[in-house]
């Protein structure tokens, strides 16, 4: 296989950076290593980060529709290219190829509707205590973003970014994650042809606690946006806290998929299958752990267990039902996962371990796997991010209502259930910033995307995730001679 070179895009060039250093990427299906970034540095950081400085003021001068539509038409372009950018997501980070194609669809999605918002910059004016003046409060731009993002949607996660902070008049720093860099060079690499100031847009490569640290600490980036891991998460507010940063963090899940008796049986197992299993699991919200209640949980379990046992594994380019999953230390968290929980008292009711078979000689392969997880087992309480399907047996809602709430985590929950009084107590007793009634996983771009407890700060997507970019500035405007 022949090995491409990415390069980083700083200043509107294309550029190695400061060391002449690689950092390999691997397909996850095959292990072959087929591209290579720039080793980025704390140097080339800070080139970036100076870029965006110097850019931001023009951009932000520019009318806000002018932006939007800049944005609009990156959303465009992108879906011009969008089988080529989804066989590159398929090969730096392993999802089957109708995914991937639906993941480019949902990076234009987000930077057309954040294009859209340029009209919908709102301010106030507030009558004064004081005869012949006003108080303005207007929306501004923060100045230069940092936008961090994670390894299971690379492209998705760039576009749901760059779009609200541009269009706000922000310039950006993209730095996507380690294991898969490659989308968001791609992204930049279109943006350029459009012909995007150079500075606006830059993307970097590098190690998260060397050159992400940096750019959460450094004194010129003005707001951190991130989407990655609790523990990355807590690293970055404690960076940020010296100086009092705004951060929006979007963390991990633990989602309860709740199935009451009422349910309909049939579209819940849908649902729990493509809300455990999509992306090899690798989703925060999937759903991380099932509660059906006793009435059905013979139809619900068996039912589920034959769906699963019949996913089809294989080449991600041949579009099957789950690829493998992103890297050998994810894939070895797994394993781990399932020997700690087999330990603690779980049983397996089907998977458990790799597949067997030449296809799944190399790669990162695991089985969907399903689970009968005792209340106190990891199951149920550590975030497992990959193909395991834990499930527990209740005997009412007020049970799986404590159960669910019984979690550090508060991103996504699923109810199911015929009952208006049990949706209306869903919305108001479960403590989860987003909840998905009767139906399976995905969010919508018009909808806000925000996470509870150790789920994260702040939030993405809508009006309100757009608002975040912007910060208030107030005047008091006195007219009177």
């Amino acid at each position: 296989m022949s090995v491409t070179h990415f390069q980083m895009y700083i200043d509107g060039t294309f550029t190695d950076g400061e060391s002449r250093d690689t950092v390999a990427v691997e397909n996850p299906a095959t292990e072959e290593i087929f591209a290579t970034v720039p080793a980025g540095t704390i140097a080339d950081a800070d080139r970036a980060i100076a870029a965006a400085r110097r850019a931001q003021p023009e951009w932000s001068r520019r009318p806000a529709i002018e932006r939007g539509r800049m944005v609009r038409r990156l959303a465009s372009a992108i879906l011009d290219s969008r089988e080529h950018l989804a066989r590159i997501v398929v090969a730096e980070q392993g999802k089957p190829i109708s995914q991937a194609r639906g993941e480019i669809d949902a990076t234009a999605m987000f930077l057309e509707y954040a294009g859209e918002q340029a009209r919908r910059i709102q301010g106030e004016i507030l009558p004064s205590d004081h005869r012949e003046e006003d108080v303005w409060i207007r929306r501004v731009p923060y100045g230069v973003v940092a936008a961090l993002t994670a390894w299971n949607y690379p492209s998705a996660l760039a576009g749901r970014k760059l779009g609200p902070a541009l269009t706000a008049g922000n310039s950006v720093v993209l730095k996507g994650h380690e294991i898969t860099p490659l989308s968001g060079l791609e992204i930049a690499r279109i943006a350029h042809d459009l012909g995007f100031p150079p500075g606006v847009i830059n993307v970097i490569t590098g190690g998260g606690r060397s050159v992400g640290q940096h750019l959460v600490e450094s004194r010129d980036t003005d707001l951190v946006t991130m989407t990655g891991s609790v523990r990355a998460g807590r690293e970055i507010f404690a960076a940020a806290a010296p100086g009092l940063k705004p951060i929006r963090l979007e963390l991990g899940g633990k989602a309860p998929f709740i199935v009451l008796e009422d349910a309909d049986l049939d579209r819940a197992v849908d649902a729990a299958i493509v809300s455990r299993f999509t992306n090899c699991g690798q989703i925060c919200t999937c759903a991380e752990r099932i509660y059906v209640h006793r009435s059905l949980a013979d139809a619900f379990i068996s039912a589920f267990v034959a769906r699963a046992k019949a996913l089809r594994l294989a080449d991600p380019m041949s579009d099957p039902d789950m690829g493998p999953k992103v890297s050998r230390p994810e894939l070895e968290k797994i394993e781990n996962i399932v020997s700690r929980a087999v330990a603690g008292g779980a049983e397996i009711l089907t998977g458990g371990n790799r597949p067997g078979g030449d296809l799944f000689g190399r790669g990162h392969w695991y089985l969907p796997t399903v689970m009968l997880a005792p209340a106190d087992s990891l199951l149920v309480r550590e975030e497992i991010f990959g193909p395991i399907a834990p499930i527990r047996v209740i005997d009412g809602f007020e049970e799986a209502l404590a159960e669910a709430n019984a979690s550090d985590y508060g991103l996504s929950a699923y109810v199911f259930t015929r009952n208006l009084r049990r949706v209306m107590q869903s919305a108001r007793d479960l403590a989860f910033g987003e909840i998905y009634v009767n139906r399976g996983c995905g969010e919508l771009v018009q909808g806000f995307h925000c996470g509870w407890k150790n789920s994260g700060l702040g939030g993405e997507d809508g009006q309100h995730g757009f608002e975040g970019y912007l910060r208030r500035k107030t005047m008091y405007v006195s007219w009177s001679d």
